[in-house]
């Protein structure tokens, strides 16, 4: 009698790509997971040509993620808060060179990093008083800021570089290397598990959902929807001080240009890792999965040594098709 019952190890495996496609972030985890493949076996069959586990692209690749994690670790929260922060990349940069010039002031970093970490949340709060205050879409409020800040270095400091020379013991700490991983790296993990357990094991997590998924609701059962914003908006301020200081302790200067257009890529990692454009739906696995990909895709690009212009393309399809397939999510979920 032939047995015409699946094979168990093939149910095993069906029942196990069900379980990860039903987790907030099991698409893009999936995605990750095959072009990590894709990328290993590359590099496997051509070592010569594309280096892609040698230490030397690895190390850069760590050295990369944090940057641009922690500005989308802020805009994300922000984002699932229903809001957006256009500004982040002209504030990581007038932070870092406000840290900097009070270095160059001899004051220890120790405290001017700190410094611009509070000055980064008092410009997102700024943003939050007056998108709150007078009603306006906070995209139309940030993109100002994003100008008045960018014309603030300027104004500070000119167009000339600003050199950041802190104790060793700063530059160990953040751009130093730990068992061989970059220390910028190890922030951006234990940030990545912190905003974790944040939003998705804290009532404060809670009330951020509520507050991007239908605000009405949440008012009616007592959550103060305008100062989850705010704090949310003070968070991507913050966020954004903080990329300053880890690319700054790991360059050792400042660009006045050197933040435009990060805000743009923070959104994108964002949307490609799952969150709703229209807030109240996101994790912040998905948040890291989708600066990991980006970060990834950019290196294969440079690996093949394919024009700059090739990596905005793929990029811009991947937001485009990210948003699409978030979209038939939420239609899938409200019928």
């Amino acid at each position: 009698m032939a047995d015409t019952a699946h094979p168990p190890s093939r149910t095993r495996q069906q029942s196990l790509l069900k379980q990860i496609m039903a987790m907030p972030s099991g698409g893009i985890f999936l995605v990750f997971v095959m072009l990590q493949i894709a990328c290993i076996l590359g590099a496997l069959i051509y070592p010569d040509d594309f280096r892609y586990l040698s230490p030397q692209n690895l190390t850069i690749l760590m050295k990369a993620v944090p940057v641009l994690g922690a500005l989308a670790l802020g805009a994300g929260v922000l984002m699932i808060a229903g809001e957006f922060d256009l500004s982040i990349g002209s504030v990581y940069t007038f932070t870092a060179i406000l840290m900097a010039s009070l270095v160059n002031m001899d004051v220890s970093a120790f405290i001017a990093a700190p410094v611009g970490i509070l000055a980064g949340v008092l410009i997102g709060l700024l943003n939050g008083v007056i998108t709150l205050r007078f009603g306006l879409p906070s995209f139309i409020v940030t993109l100002g800021g994003l100008l008045f800040w960018r014309g603030a270095v300027l104004l500070y400091n000119g167009a000339v570089q600003v050199r950041f020379d802190p104790e060793p013991a700063f530059t160990s700490l953040f751009a130093g290397t730990l068992f061989g991983i970059n220390a910028a790296f190890i922030w951006i993990l234990l940030l990545v598990v912190g905003f974790h357990l944040l939003l998705h094991r804290h009532k404060f997590g809670n009330h951020v959902f509520a507050t991007g998924g239908n605000p009405g609701a949440a008012t009616a059962i007592g959550i103060n929807t305008g100062r989850v914003k705010l704090i949310a908006f003070g968070i991507a301020g913050g966020m954004a001080a903080v990329a300053g200081i880890l690319a700054t302790a790991r360059v050792g200067s400042v660009q006045p240009g050197q933040g435009a257009g990060l805000e743009l890529q923070a959104i994108a990692a964002c949307v490609i890792g799952g969150l709703s454009l229209r807030g109240g739906r996101g994790t912040i696995i998905g948040v890291f999965l989708g600066v990991l990909l980006i970060h990834t895709m950019t290196d294969v690009l440079l690996l093949l040594r394919a024009p700059g212009f090739y990596l905005d393309m793929f990029i811009a399809t991947l937001i485009v098709v990210a948003a699409i397939f978030n979209h038939l999510i939420e239609r899938r979920g409200l019928a």
